[in-house]
């Protein structure tokens, strides 16, 4: 079949208001795009109380009232025209842009596509002035408090092709209520109100961060947060990242801000993931709220019309930097985490005098010198001693053991022999009074069914799986192992006998050739051998059993969008993981009493240790008012 041939038509200029209608195709895609550009120009006026009040679902109406420095009645009539903006002025301006808009087109796009008053009042002046329509209303006097109010109606009046396309009045009001609870997230310096229909939906008042964010993100996310601050050179990373205990099935509790702004930007967005990977279970996301401050001259945010995208100067600096800096609170995610708990006490603290120094046993090293299972001591609990013998007393000797063990802080000898300096059960008196708080994860009491142990804290009871809390142990050992063994060393890599060449587009062809140092310090000598292929002539020793061809396709990827790569830390982690996972404790394995302290001893001493390497958790804690309710005590 063929296509119609179109008719010809002499080159025109379009009139203003077609110009404004296409602008508003691109600005004003439904009614939440009205909602965030009102109220960006209501932040950036200065705002410190802002009303949103909608009606079936913005369509029919959307009115945003401010209490900001509001619009001279002169500039009033400019507020409505196509490109006008006191925001900027000059290039350079716009190359260090710090407000929210800028660009002067978003009232006028609105004002092509719906019924638009502006009311306001400044300051300075004896009362209100409103304009109706557009640039060529008139401007009149009225009434109003200072600050500006703007009515948006019938959005789409005019253009019913475009208002066909729209949602069910809920669907719509959902997406102006996210917009909203994005903005105030990100203000809570500005206190926000929130109605439909006349009915008051949402208020917050002005809080600090950690109140507003747990106002709006409810109390699962403000019990399962841990706070991030860190900063380097022009860049501040500050926030808050949920727990991977508390990860959604849907990426729909993530929040990021770059100055100010909230962004969808793929590199943020692989950096925070890459971050997570080592806690996180599965397809899982997890949730968090950040804001990156860095100057505006290091950020473009005029790459997308709703701003919803930005590029950065120097991408990889960035992405290394949030990725380091989440990891380093992800980090933190172990007993000694949950409260205010003191430093982790050294060997040195907890090594009786005389004692020598814990060696791992022969069978117990790796090729990088990692520990792969704690060394116990006899243990005065095993089956036949006085202390498991029922007939001796056992039991009453056990309770009133532990009971020592917590008054004193761990300092009974005979209750509790030395499993390991690695470890960490104190045994003797140390330069610090030791508190409860220094055993997070209590003392173990019993094992249930081989899998689990049962141990005894100041808060109540807790469950470890012993397999996943010693697989996350000998995990970070392994690492932390090779990362001491290559600090300061080249990359091992090993040249590949016949070179694996393989069909490549011109991008892969062109990121090879460009990016050859970053390359070659991750180990890889990729090289264009025509337009069309590319040769793989080394690859990282680590990875030297893996298929060149896929690891080279990932490698050019992550080089290409992130101006680096983790690919060989991710395949070097999942080695590390796996040989973790086969060395780790199994199931049905017979632990004394001192070799389950000592596991909780070295859970409390490791990074990471709330999750193992897949991801799921290692330890529960159940408080006794949880297990009171259970046996209905006190009711």
């Amino acid at each position: 079949m063929n296509a119609p041939v179109p008719t010809y038509r002499p080159i025109q200029q379009l009139p203003d208001q077609l110009i404004s209608q296409i602008a508003a195709g691109e600005v004003v895609e439904r009614p939440s795009a009205v909602v965030k550009e009102l109220l960006e120009n209501a932040l950036d006026a200065g705002s410190t109380q802002i009303t949103v009040r909608l009606e079936e679902g913005g369509v029919k109406r959307i009115a945003i009232t401010d209490n900001g420095r509001g619009i001279p009645p002169e500039e009033l009539p400019l507020a409505l025209s196509r490109h006008a903006t006191s925001k900027i002025a000059s290039l350079t301006d716009l190359e260090n842009v710090s407000t929210l808009g800028f660009r002067g087109e978003a009232l006028a796009s609105i004002a092509s596509v719906a019924a638009v008053r502006i009311t306001s009042r400044t300051p300075g002046s004896p009362h209100a002035y409103e304009i109706v329509g557009s640039h060529l209303g008139a401007v009149a006097p009225s009434s109003g408090a200072f600050g500006t109010t703007i009515d948006v109606q019938d959005l789409y009046f005019n253009t019913p092709a475009r208002r066909k396309f729209l949602k069910s009045e809920q669907t719509e009001y959902g997406h102006c209520a996210e917009v909203v609870r994005r903005i105030a997230l990100a203000r809570p310096d500005v206190s926000f109100s929130l109605t439909h229909n006349g009915r008051t939906i949402d208020h917050w008042n002005v809080s600090e961060a950690a109140r507003r964010s747990a106002q709006i993100l409810g109390t699962d996310f403000a019990e399962a947060r841990l706070e991030l601050d860190q900063a380097a050179g022009p860049l501040r990373l500050h926030g808050y990242v949920g727990l991977p205990t508390a990860s959604k099935a849907r990426a729909d509790g993530q929040f990021f801000y770059v100055n100010g702004r909230f962004v969808r930007d793929k590199l943020l967005v692989h950096a925070v993931r890459a971050a997570y990977q080592d806690v996180l279970h599965g397809d899982r996301f997890p949730s968090y709220v950040l804001s990156l401050d860095l100057d505006p001259a290091l950020v473009d945010v005029n790459v997308h019309p709703s701003k919803i995208e930005v590029r950065f100067r120097d991408s990889r600096a960035v992405h290394q930097f949030v990725f380091h800096a989440v990891q380093r609170a992800l980090a933190q995610t172990s007993a000694t985490a949950h409260g205010s708990v003191p430093a982790p006490i050294t060997a040195a603290e907890v090594r009786p005098s005389g004692a020598p120094a814990w060696q791992p046993r022969p069978h117990e090293q790796t090729s990088f010198g990692a520990q792969l299972a704690p060394s116990f001591s006899p243990s005065p609990f095993a089956p036949g001693s006085r202390w498991d013998d029922p007939q001796q007393g056992g039991v009453a000797q056990r309770t009133a053991a532990y009971g020592a063990l917590f008054a004193s802080g761990g300092s009974d000898q005979a209750a509790a022999p030395a499993p390991s300096a690695a470890a960490a059960v104190p045994l003797a008196a140390s330069d610090r009074p030791l508190s409860n708080d220094d055993f997070p994860l209590g003392f173990a009491l019993a094992q249930l069914h081989g899998i689990y142990i049962l141990a005894q804290n100041t808060k109540g009871l807790v469950l470890v799986d012993m397999h996943a809390a010693h697989e996350r142990i000998l995990y970070e050992q392994l690492k932390n192992a090779l990362d001491a063994q290559v600090q300061g060393q080249e990359m091992q890599v090993q040249s590949l006998l016949i070179p694996v060449t393989f069909y490549a587009d011109a991008i892969e062809v062109a990121t090879a050739t460009d990016h050859q140092d970053t390359l070659k310090a991750l180990g890889f000598d990729i090289a264009a051998l025509s337009p069309t292929t590319v040769a793989v002539r080394t690859v990282p020793t680590l990875l030297k059993n893996a298929d060149a061809q896929t690891l080279a396709r990932d490698v050019l990827r992550d080089v290409r969008e992130f101006g680096g790569s983790r690919v060989l830390i991710e395949r070097r982690n999942e080695l590390l993981g796996t040989l973790a996972c086969h060395t780790a404790v199994r199931a049905n394995r017979i632990l004394s009493v001192p070799e389950m302290n000592a596991l909780l001893r070295q859970m409390e001493s490791t990074e990471r240790a709330d999750q193992c390497n897949h991801g799921r958790p290692t330890w529960v804690q159940l408080e006794i008012s949880a297990l009171d309710k259970l046996f209905l005590r006190g009711q």
